[in-house]
């Protein structure tokens, strides 16, 4: 049984997920971050229900999910890059470090990303 491949790629990919109640946000999102190459792929999905506390009240909302595809160099101009474009007050951004996955997938998304170096 052959093992999943290890994320050893000194550029880390991580997924960054960001979730808005205006589809055109995130699409906006979506498309600059690919098109400033501080994405290889990003993912729209929804509509989700969130549930939250915000200023002392019980919220829910409509809202969509963006999964987007980088790597740890390139976060902190993306996460720059989601806050002037998006339109809450304080938006999620949140990473998850991809531990695992095909070699030449993390590959491919390593190269699409440019390099802070």
């Amino acid at each position: 049984m052959s093992q999943p491949s290890v994320n050893t790629n000194s550029h880390e990919s991580i997924v960054v997920t960001t979730t808005s109640d205006r589809l055109e946000t995130l699409e906006q999102i979506a498309c600059e971050s690919v098109k400033q190459k501080l994405a290889a792929c990003c993912q729209v999905s929804g509509p989700i229900t969130s549930h939250y506390v915000w200023e002392g009240k019980t919220e829910a909302s409509t809202e969509w999910q963006c999964q987007i595809k980088t790597t740890i160099d390139a976060y902190d101009a993306l996460e720059k890059l989601i806050k002037s474009l998006h339109h809450y007050d304080e938006p999620e951004i949140v990473y998850f470090r991809i531990d695992g996955g095909s070699g030449s997938y993390l590959e491919w998304v390593a190269d699409s990303v440019r390099s802070s170096d």
